[in-house]
């Protein structure tokens, strides 16, 4: 319940003789068992047990900022190779939008080679060999589609499930649904590399209207891990301490008589940005790891970068973060520059995701955290079959936007593996098999964490609010 209409509640003399022979009998428990336990029944971020069975208790996202060309990596289309260079069909354009191509474009097949892997016989790109590795790990659909051609509305779309800002995003309502498993680090990390923020900016990992306790927390592989959490010049720790217990003691004064939930959040930011200082610098240390462990993910200690945030993944999930997302620049593949071709520039972008992404999934299944851990790869949505209209012309081949058909992949975590979900059409126009919009995807991974999507709401402005907002189903053939 939303603590300032239980506050309302409880000011009722109905409800204050109702409560209060509980209440006498929490506080003699709270005096037998001491602070720590009463001070647990109100921490934002306590752990709480999913209430449906769960397959997985965590969650990494990798997500590709900009959207990788699923063509040339996921979803062979050979019959778009025998036509590329024809004007693309006039029943795919029509009442189409697009960002940047207008006119009738060339049809455009993948330059890239395809390989059969593993026992699923799963086709991926000579771009991915690593993954080619772990193909039987993956569950990879190719039926994805969503609402937005833009960035920011599709990164939005699909972690808040709106194209507009405000909403909490999907880490804030896991967060919020399980709280964190480690009392001494933030339920909810956020790694960035390539050094840009994503499309959506923090509204892509905010608590929207939830409490602000359940926003993802930034840290950084270089420098202080968290801004800010150190102590200014000047403070000790028994000082910083001091001045906190003041705090605290303040804040529950004002909790008690408001009963506002972000008072309750400012205790719990606090608190854990003290016990931040001892344990982050600890883990976010990849140098602490075995040389053969860097070499698999190809990360190196003090330089930023994909490969050390999905080490850093491992570190934290390991550790008893609840969700970690990742997000990395560079995957907008218009063609408008050399790194933007799907050909050299998508080989050498690719092997900056490819080998980390493999030994993630390699490394957890080791420690035996894959099972009830799952991982999301994907954009926020696909690029084009045919070529994009600013470059049509040139030598670098690139593709627009496109929200109709796409790909993504997940692993680990009650998905089912080796198994490819769905199917586009033989040009990757639409989907034509057993489509999933990315409100099905958050209701999927929901359900995988223990929630009916349907239940897992918050009451904000006179209404019942979740993250599939009133959209979304389960989709039952993704799951083992």
């Amino acid at each position: 319940m939303d603590p300032r209409i239980e506050a309302r509640l409880l000011a009722t003399r109905r409800h204050l003789l109702g409560g209060m022979g509980g209440g006498i009998g929490g506080i003699a428990l709270a005096s037998l068992l001491g602070a720590e336990a009463a001070g647990a029944a109100v921490d934002p971020l306590a752990a709480r047990p999913a209430p449906l069975p769960a397959k997985a208790r965590r969650m990494i996202v990798i997500h590709l900022t900009g959207s990788p060309p699923h063509l040339d990596l996921y979803d062979h289309k050979p019959e778009l190779v025998k036509r590329a260079g024809q004007e693309c069909p006039e029943e795919f354009l029509a009442g189409k939008t697009f960002a940047f191509t207008s006119g009738t474009p060339k049809l455009l097949g993948t330059p890239r080679s395809f390989v059969r892997c593993g026992e699923s016989g799963m086709e991926l790109s000579d771009a991915l060999p690593n993954l080619q590795r772990v193909a039987d790990r993956l569950c990879l659909v190719r039926s994805m589609h969503t609402d937005q051609f833009n960035h920011a509305p599709a990164e939005l779309m699909l972690y808040t499930g709106s194209g507009r800002s405000g909403r909490p995003s999907l880490g804030s309502w896991v967060t919020y649904g399980l709280g964190s498993e480690n009392a001494d680090l933030p339920g909810f990390v956020v790694l960035i590399s390539s050094g840009v923020q994503p499309n959506g900016g923090t509204a892509s990992f905010g608590s929207g209207f939830l409490p602000s306790v359940y926003q993802g927390v930034q840290c950084r592989s270089k420098g202080d891990p968290v801004l800010y959490v150190s102590d200014p010049p000047g403070m000790s720790r028994a000082t910083r301490r001091t001045s906190l217990d003041a705090l605290r003691d303040l804040n529950e004064l004002q909790a008690h008589e408001l009963g506002n939930p972000e008072t309750l959040t400012r205790i719990a930011q606090y608190e854990l940005a003290y016990r931040m200082q001892a344990s982050v610098p600890e883990v976010m240390d990849i140098g602490r790891e075995p040389a053969h462990v860097l070499a698999a993910y190809g990360a190196v200690p003090g330089q930023p970068s994909l490969a050390a945030n999905c080490l850093l993944a491992r570190r934290l999930v390991e550790q008893g973060v609840r969700f970690v997302h990742l997000f990395d620049w560079g995957w907008d593949f218009h063609g408008t520059g050399p790194a933007e071709d799907i050909r050299d520039g998508l080989t050498k972008k690719g092997a900056t995701f490819d080998k980390p992404a493999a030994a993630l999934i390699e490394d957890l299944e080791q420690r035996g955290l894959l099972d009830d851990t799952l991982i999301l790869c994907t954009g926020e949505f696909g690029r084009t079959p045919f070529r994009e209209g600013r470059t049509a012309g040139g030598g670098i081949l690139g593709r627009d936007h496109y929200p109709d058909c796409y790909s993504l992949w997940l692993c680990g975590g009650g998905v089912r593996p080796g198994h490819v979900h769905g199917a586009s059409d033989d040009l990757g126009f639409r989907p034509a098999r057993d489509p999933v919009h990315v409100h099905d995807l958050q209701a999927t991974i929901l359900h995988l964490l223990g929630f009916d999507h349907t239940r897992l709401t918050w009451r904000f402005q006179g209404r019942d609010f979740r993250l599939t907002d009133v959209h979304g189903r389960v989709v039952d053939g993704m799951l083992a």
